[in-house]
């Protein structure tokens, strides 16, 4: 492999891990700091459908539910045809800490792209997460 499979975020965050379990699994946390709006089935299989008021529109299946622990989903790689049956693999893991929680965020399987999908996807993804976490952090702290 000629390039990293995998985005990989780590962050202090001051809140209980119960409140960042919040944000990241209610449709009321992701359709705030993740979108404009979102509905939850929150069960291993079940999903979430995260929309903007620009009409765009994601979908998560559910792969993993360990709460308060691990939460991870798999979704539309960005920059290919929406029929296209590839996805990515986005698990949030949260360990308690003396001053809240260590979030760690990583999405993978961007290995099976061609390299002009691959930039697409990995760069976007990787500025996307940038800017996503850091609206989560505003979410928690304005909550």
């Amino acid at each position: 492999m000629g390039f990293p499979d995998r985005i990989e975020r780590t962050m202090e965050l001051g809140h209980p891990p119960a409140k960042v379990w919040a944000a990241l699994t209610t449709a009321e946390g992701l359709g705030t700091w993740f979108g404009q709006s979102a509905t939850v089935d929150l069960q291993t299989g079940g999903s979430a459908v995260l929309t903007w008021e620009t009409g765009d529109k994601a979908e998560l299946r559910i792969e993993r539910l360990e709460e308060p622990a691990v939460f991870g989903y798999t979704w539309h790689i960005y920059g290919l045809p929406a029929d296209d049956p590839r996805r990515t693999y986005v698990e949030f893991t949260l360990e308690p800490t003396d001053s809240g929680t260590r979030l760690t965020v990583v999405e993978s399987g961007f290995a099976q792209l061609a390299d002009d999908a691959y930039a697409k996807a990995y760069g976007g993804n990787t500025e996307g997460w940038q800017l996503e976490l850091g609206e989560l952090v505003e979410y928690l702290n304005a909550a």
